[in-house]
């Protein structure tokens, strides 16, 4: 029985046409190779299975190949060549950085240094995983570094460039591995199938290169445990059963549900999923890159983006088309969110059980909000409203509705926030009368109907609003109630309320005005004008900003509204600074008399 080999050191590219994916790095070192322009230390750097320790031991052996190619490629049957396979090769040194990091081990290096080739032109030293190097190690390795005899050359390999110290980077050329694509993976999966005789299908070869992430070395080793796994047949869902790994119908089934409402069907899903032993984080990630992937899809300047092989991407530009732009925009933000919610939550599947009723809410939104709000062009929404056209004023369900100014006529005003009307009916005698004519009559009230959503639904709002609702805010700003009524109160009832609307700013969480209005008591002055001491000018400025509201609950409740507020600033008593120590024995003294025969009985004395 012959000794097995893993793939990804039996098919270890041995020419700098084999690397897969590394193109522009592989062409560089070939034209240097070629104009005789090699430079005395490479760094290559780049995530791990990227191929940079094949690189380097590719242009160690190219570089004193006697017979090289046309395409300056090694010739792989002269001394040299054969000796470099074999592993005997005297030109050819590797070093571990992880385990030979002192700088005994640097010295022993530059040692070797000095000793020329006996055969070829070059000596070449590869440091792999060179940032394990100790910063003294580095320190004793620069001079060789940057003079090095003209017959050496270092290659220095690594996976963490920002460890490595600036002027280690600044002697070499850097070259940067990028992460394998997918499809080239694929091809070189297929390959290498095709070599061993092993039966596949694309379907499963891409996703053997998604499940690696870049690294060809972890694709070549799922796939030996694949062709293990499945007797030499990589098929989709060999793939899928050996590596754990959702199938891609799970979410397309999901998706359909979630389109067509069926909240109890979702559950249902998920539930299976459950027990097939997938982790509920792995499902939300997996559901917000399936969405996205459906996101990719509409549009075809975006479609290579899509990374899977030809049949899953017909499946994606299928379901693409029955899947509103706005309805993916909302479920990416409700999957991102409950992935960010998930690891803290302490009922982790009920986390991604609501966020699954709320996909299937947002279907229901968008039909809704289609059908029920009005759409304005975005030029009429920036144009000035014409002062000359009657409108009715409408005022939104559930809101509190807000008076801008009361006429002189009216004298009470019990219970403001229950005055609301329909959305559809225009406004009552009662709410007419209760705004300024001259003021308000040539500025039309515009206010747009709200559709009734449920708590779990996604709601998307118009982002051309923003501006006129705005505006509308800083329109709204609360003024005086104002009336003839005057009605005599006491100090007592005046107290009452005071603290009845200070214990509701407290509720609020306005602390710092609840603490103004409590820490002394209102004074009631003639003409009802009411006094409170205040001890700064902060303490001021942040009672004025509640003056309007205050003034208008205690006119309200007290039936008077001519009561009026204004404040007065203590004067700082300025405490007398204690510098010398008789000044301090005396303060001392005067609050324990007894201190003096205590001082006297034992004789003692103070530096003065």
């Amino acid at each position: 029985m012959d000794n097995f080999i893993v793939s990804a050191r039996k098919y270890r590219p041995a020419t700098f046409q084999t690397v897969v994916g590394q193109q522009h790095i592989t062409g560089t070192l070939k034209n240097a190779i070629k104009n005789n322009q090699l430079a005395q230390a490479f760094l290559f750097c780049g995530p791990r299975g990227v191929g940079k320790t094949t690189c380097a031991r590719i242009l160690a052996k190219t570089i004193n190949c006697q017979n090289l190619t046309a395409d300056a490629e090694a010739c792989g049957e002269c001394n040299s060549c054969i000796s470099f396979q074999n592993g005997n090769s005297f030109n050819f040194h590797e070093l571990d950085a992880a385990s030979n990091n002192s700088v005994e081990d640097i010295r022993n290096l530059i040692e070797q240094v000095r000793i020329p080739p006996q055969a070829g032109k070059y000596k070449v030293y590869i440091i792999d995983e060179v940032h394990m190097l100790s910063q003294q190690a580095f320190n004793a390795f620069l001079k060789t570094l940057e003079e090095p005899p003209h017959y050496a050359i270092f290659i220095l390999a690594t996976t963490e460039k920002h460890k490595i110290l600036p002027t280690i980077l600044s002697r070499c050329q850097i070259f940067d591995f990028n992460r394998i694509r997918v499809e080239d993976m694929a091809q070189h999966l297929a390959e290498i199938a095709d070599k061993e005789g092993i039966a596949y299908d694309q379907d499963g070869l891409h996703m053997i290169a998604q499940k690696a992430d870049g690294g060809l070395r972890d694709a070549l080793s799922m796939f030996d445990q694949i062709v293990s796994f499945s007797n030499k047949n990589v098929n989709y869902k060999a793939v899928i059963d050996n590596l754990n790994i959702l199938d891609y119908d799970y979410y397309f089934k999901l998706t359909d549900a979630i389109l067509s409402e069926d909240v109890s069907g979702s559950l249902l899903i998920f539930d299976e999923i459950l027990s097939h032993g997938f982790d509920g984080n792995h499902f939300i990630t997996g559901l917000a890159s399936h969405f996205r992937n459906l996101l990719v899809c509409r549009d075809s300047s975006t479609l290579k983006l899509l990374e899977v092989s030809e049949g899953i991407r017909q499946k994606y530009q299928l379901q693409s088309q029955t899947a509103p732009l706005s309805f993916l925009i909302s479920a990416l933000n409700i999957s991102n969110q409950c992935d960010l919610n998930y690891k803290t939550s302490k009922n982790q599947r009920l986390q991604v059980e609501l966020a699954l009723i709320k996909l299937c809410h947002i279907p229901a939104v968008i039909n809704l909000s289609a059908a029920g709000m009005p759409q304005i062009p975005e030029g009429e929404v920036k144009k000035k409203l014409n002062p000359e056209v009657k409108t009715e004023i409408s005022v939104k369900p559930d809101y509190p509705f807000h008076e801008k100014e009361i006429t002189p006529g009216i004298q009470t005003l019990e219970e403001p926030k229950k005055i609301t009307a329909s959305a559809e009916a225009p406004a009552t005698e009662f709410q007419k009368s209760n705004l300024k004519p001259e003021a308000d009559a040539k500025k039309p009230i515009v206010s747009m109907p709200r559709p009734s959503l449920s708590p779990n639904s996604a709601f998307i709002p118009n982002l051309n609003d923003l501006e006129a609702n705005y505006t509308k805010k800083e329109e709204e700003r609360p003024e005086y109630l104002s009336g003839d009524s005057k009605l005599d109160f006491s100090a007592d009832s005046l107290l009452r309320f005071w603290n009845t609307y200070a214990a509701k700013i407290k509720n609020e969480g306005k602390i710092n005005i609840f603490t103004i209005m409590t820490s002394y008591p209102p004074r009631l002055l003639p003409e009802y004008i009411i006094e409170l001491d205040i001890e700064n000018k902060l303490q001021e400025e942040l009672l004025h900003s509640e003056k309007v509201e205050l003034l208008n609950f205690l006119r309200t409740e007290l039936k008077n509204y001519s009561i009026d507020l204004q404040t007065k600033l203590l004067e700082q008593i300025q405490k007398k600074r204690l510098y010398t120590s008789n000044e301090k024995y005396q303060h001392m003294l005067e609050k324990n008399p007894n201190l003096e025969e205590f001082r006297k009985r034992f004789n003692l004395d103070l530096d003065f």
